[in-house]
C-alpha cells in the first residue's frame, strides 16, 4: 500500500496520503494532535498517515475534534473505554524513561488485573486511578508553593486527607496537570503478602518534575 499513489483510504477523497508520507514523523504528529489524535508518541510512520487519513489530513480538524468530543465521556476519551484520558490509559514514554516502567504491567482499563501480589503496575487511565485512590480514602492533593504559574505544583494523593504539606484539589485539576506533563502512575494494588498496599509513583519519561 505504501507504493501506491494518492489516497487508499475509503471516504477520505480530499486527503493525499502520498502527500502524507512525504513529511516527517514529528511533522504527522503535529498534525495529528492538531486533529484530535490521541496517543501519538507510540505511532510509527504508516499509522500516523492512516490515523490522520481517517480524519481528514488534518484539514478537517475541527470536524474530528468535534466528532471526537461528541463519542468521548465527561472523564475521558473512548479509547481505553469510559474515564480512560486522552491515551487510552497506555504509558508514556520519553528519553528519560525508567527501568521501573519497563519492568511494570500496563494497565489500561479497570477490568485488567494484576499478574501477581506486589506486582508493579502502571497506567495512564483517569478511572483507574481514581478509583484506586478512593479504594484507600485517597484524595488529588498538590504540593502547595510548587505551582507553575497557574498549573498546578506536585502532584500528590493524601491518604490522611487533613496533612499540612499538602493542598486537596479536584480531579479535574489534577487529570489536566496529570496529563499536561504527560505522567505515568506506577503503582500497587497489594504488597507481596496480600495486604492492600498505597504505593504509587509519578513519573515524567522526560525527567521533569512530577
Amino acid at each position: 500500500m505504501a507504493d501506491k499513489p494518492g489516497n487508499q483510504t475509503p471516504n477520505t477523497p480530499d486527503v493525499s496520503e502520498t502527500e502524507l508520507r512525504g513529511m516527517r514523523v514529528d511533522e504527522l504528529r503535529d498534525k495529528a494532535k492538531e486533529a484530535g489524535i490521541g496517543s501519538t508518541s507510540t505511532m510509527k510512520k504508516e499509522e500516523l498517515v492512516h490515523a490522520m487519513a481517517e480524519a481528514g489530513g488534518g484539514r478537517g480538524g475541527a470536524d474530528a475534534k468535534g466528532k471526537k468530543a461528541a463519542g468521548e465521556k465527561a472523564t475521558g476519551g473512548t479509547d481505553g473505554g469510559e474515564g480512560a484520558g486522552p491515551d487510552g490509559g497506555r504509558i508514556r514514554t520519553g528519553s528519560g524513561t525508567s527501568d521501573s516502567l519497563k519492568y511494570s504491567q500496563e494497565v489500561t482499563s479497570p477490568e485488567d488485573e494484576p499478574e501477581r501480589e506486589g506486582r508493579s503496575l502502571v497506567t495512564t487511565h483517569h478511572e483507574v486511578i481514581r478509583k484506586w485512590a478512593e479504594e484507600r480514602n485517597g484524595v488529588p492533593a498538590t504540593v502547595p508553593g510548587t505551582e507553575h504559574g497557574d498549573s498546578l505544583g506536585v502532584l500528590r494523593i493524601d491518604f490522611g486527607g487533613d496533612s499540612d504539606t499538602l493542598r486537596e484539589v479536584s480531579w479535574d485539576e489534577w487529570f489536566a496537570t496529570f496529563d499536561e506533563r504527560r505522567l505515568n502512575f506506577i503503582y500497587q494494588e497489594q504488597r507481596s503478602d496480600g495486604r492492600q498496599s498505597t504505593f504509587f509513583q509519578l513519573e515524567n519519561p522526560e525527567r521533569e518534575d512530577a
